[in-house]
């Protein structure tokens, strides 16, 4: 039997590679994750009985390793290479995100594990876009960009190889896998050189910026790398004082007791030197992110916090350069003033999606799941929200794009087309959440020997 290297020691791997070349390439990226790591590190002495939750939960060790990345991608060619790629890591497509309801011409998904002991070992996710060239007004335009895009190639030679090579056999062995990773990093590598002129960039970015960094370059450079926090807000704080730029609001819920879903913030994009074909210009592309993971919500607490949002935001608007973020927070706040924030609430009133284990022994037959959890035989930890949310991505890339007056498309989702562009089905990321519910219910009321409780809840 061929000794294959797990999905999840390969996606390690790459991970860690990915890191250290966006390292190099947007120093900040080091600073960010320094200061990440020391307001963690603060967090976690300052509170004990979370670091000691976290562990007992087996979500502590994923922290340092924990990042996202984001990558656009031209053609449904290109997409289907990417899904075939990240299966190599243990990655799927989860999820299907229409963001030209916020102005953005792509769809996306986010490729990450789904098992969750994959998830604790490194739970690295990459949203990925797809463009929508038809979205564009000028189709003439368009289809020069789709030329443009059908005559590069994204995946080398030796990945696409390799690629193969796992989809045969059924894995990659060590030194495989070490290959696959070198030649696979290419992909994200970023490029100074464009693929268009002058001109024709010119075009492309009057028609959107998004548009212009994917359809100007060689490949789908990775644009940000974004490390996990568990205090968002003293990340935005101190992001000055090591000399980078915080956007002026952190996009998602406010600051809450009991986190949920995803908060983020992010820095400017580089201003970086091109050339196009000869001629010396600038492009503006790749920043820093950072976020902060909550619990994960049920579509009620989901309805909930998509009403308490869509309340902040008809309220305040905030403008292009950070004009009334302070009224927005207020208002954003206020509007979510009603929601539960502590994790019995979110769980007894169906609103969040939890995970249970195994405490302290019983003593005979519990009279019912709420007996155990007060006895403190029957643990509850919330569920990590491991995906995206549509209006805090486009509120990164927009904010990045530095351009609201392009956000003129209007909503056009196309699940079906981008599936057909896939080649594969996404995964219903909240299926995937209520079954880790249920199964780790069963589990510990089995463990526990109150298998009589099963169809109580």
């Amino acid at each position: 039997m061929t000794d294959f290297l797990h999905p999840d020691a390969i996606r390690t791997l790459f991970s860690r590679a990915m890191s250290d070349m966006y390292r190099a390439e947007v120093p900040q990226y080091g600073t960010l994750i320094d200061l990440v790591r020391d307001v963690n590190a603060r967090v976690l002495a300052e509170n004990p009985a979370m670091r000691d939750r976290m562990r007992a939960a087996d979500e502590l060790d994923r922290l340092d390793v924990e990042r996202h990345g984001a990558i656009r991608v031209g053609t449904p060619a290109e997409l289907s290479l990417i899904r075939r790629m990240f299966a190599v890591m243990g990655m799927v497509p989860v999820g299907y995100y229409d963001l030209s309801v916020a102005g953005l011409p792509v769809h996306s998904t986010a490729f990450r594990p789904v098992d969750p002991h994959s998830l604790s070992r490194n739970p690295f996710r990459v949203f990925t876009s797809l463009i929508r060239l038809e979205l564009l007004e000028d189709q003439d335009l368009a289809a020069r960009a789709a030329e443009i895009l059908n005559n590069r190639s994204i995946v080398t030679p030796v990945a696409l190889r390799l690629i193969e090579q796992a989809e045969a056999k059924g894995g990659l062995t060590q030194a495989e896998a070490e290959a696959f990773v070198a030649a696979a990093l290419e992909t994200f590598r970023w490029h100074s050189e464009a693929t268009v002129d002058a001109d024709t960039y010119s075009d492309l970015v009057a028609a959107h910026r998004l548009i212009a960094d994917v359809v100007s370059f060689r490949g789908p450079h990775i644009n940000h790398l974004t490390p996990r926090t568990l205090d968002i807000d003293a990340v935005q704080a101190e992001m000055p004082a090591r000399g980078i730029s915080p956007k002026a609001v952190v996009e998602g819920p406010p600051r809450r007791a009991a986190d949920i879903l995803l908060r983020q913030t992010s820095f400017k994009a580089l201003q970086e030197p091109i050339s196009f074909h000869g001629e010396t210009g600038t492009h503006t592309a790749r920043f820093g992110e950072i976020e902060q993971r909550g619990v994960a919500l049920k579509p009620s607490g989901r309805a909930m916090y998509d009403s308490c949002l869509n309340d902040a935001r008809g309220r305040v608007s905030v403008g292009p350069n950070g004009e009334r973020a302070s009224e927005y927070v207020a208002a954003l706040s206020d509007a979510f003033a009603g929601f539960p924030d502590d994790l019995t609430a979110l769980r007894q009133q169906g609103l969040a999606y939890v995970r249970y284990r195994a405490g302290a022994p019983v003593d005979g037959t519990a009279a019912s799941v709420e007996d155990l959890i007060a006895g403190g035989h029957l643990i509850v930890d919330p569920q990590t929200y491991e995906d995206f949310l549509p209006v805090s991505a486009a509120g990164i890339f927009q904010s990045n794009l530095g351009s609201d007056e392009q956000s003129n498309f209007g909503q056009s989702a196309n699940r079906a087309a981008f599936e057909a562009a896939l080649g594969a089905s996404v995964l219903d990321e909240l299926a995937l959440y209520q079954a880790v519910e249920d199964e780790s219910f069963r589990a510990a009321l089995t463990l526990l020997g109150q298998t009589h409780l099963i169809n109580a809840a």
